[in-house]
């Protein structure tokens, strides 16, 4: 049965989410303190954690950026900010949703099951050729020999362009690799995350250009220029 790790320091709604999660069939933990997430997650992991922005003591973004020092657990941000920057900045220091207060029950309880269901284990798909060699268990990727140091997302991000070569993947099917709901309103930051991507695949290798841009279209792996 997963565990939900509720952060949110207004009773009033830490309450109706205990209540929408616990009908579903989780079990729930609620803090009020982003401190004491940390901890707790180092001590008894739970499997997804509901992160409010403005905590009393350390604000849900830098909660987020120091759980990501030793956590990949699944973060879903609450947050009565409504702008797109916001949003952003959630996705790229880590979260995996973004839900603006006022909000539904129901919705979260829904949106909860499925980031779970989207980070269940999938079948291992080893890639290894001359240039490009992906270790699933360990969460690496080598590019010409040189282990790339990747962020969680960006991993997951070249895996599925390396799956298969060539195809065209749109910024929402990308996020759908990276375990976020397409509708979360963050397609922009895939550029930054290909971005970033390109930029450490160059201290490798300068002049190859292996992530191809489709204007219009998004993002391939083109073998031929690696």
């Amino acid at each position: 049965m997963p565990h939900i790790l509720i952060v949110e320091d207004e009773a009033a709604i830490a309450d109706t989410l205990i209540f929408a999660l616990q009908g579903e069939g989780f079990t729930t933990t609620w803090l009020s303190l982003g401190a004491a997430a940390l901890e707790h997650q180092r001590a008894t992991p739970a499997d997804l954690i509901i992160l409010d922005i403005g905590l009393p003591d350390i604000s849900g973004f830098e909660t987020c950026k120091q759980l990501r020092r030793f956590s990949d657990v699944p973060v879903m941000f609450l947050s009565a900010r409504d702008g797109e920057i916001d949003r952003v900045v959630g996705l790229e220091i880590g979260a995996d949703d973004y839900v603006v207060k006022p909000f539904s029950p129901r919705e979260v309880a829904a949106r909860v099951r499925a980031i779970l269901k989207r980070m269940a284990p999938r079948a291992v798909v080893e890639i290894s050729s001359t240039l490009f060699q992906v270790d699933s268990e360990r969460v690496q990727i080598s590019y010409r020999g040189q282990l790339l140091s990747l962020t969680r997302h960006e991993f997951r991000l070249l895996n599925c362009l390396l799956e298969q070569p060539e195809r065209v993947f749109s910024r929402e099917q990308l996020l759908d690799a990276l375990g976020v709901a397409a509708d979360a309103g963050y397609e922009r930051s895939i550029d930054s995350h290909i971005k970033s991507v390109r930029a450490k695949l160059r201290l490798v290798a300068a002049d190859a250009e292996p992530i191809q841009t489709h204007r219009g279209l998004g993002y391939s792996y083109s073998p031929g220029r690696s």
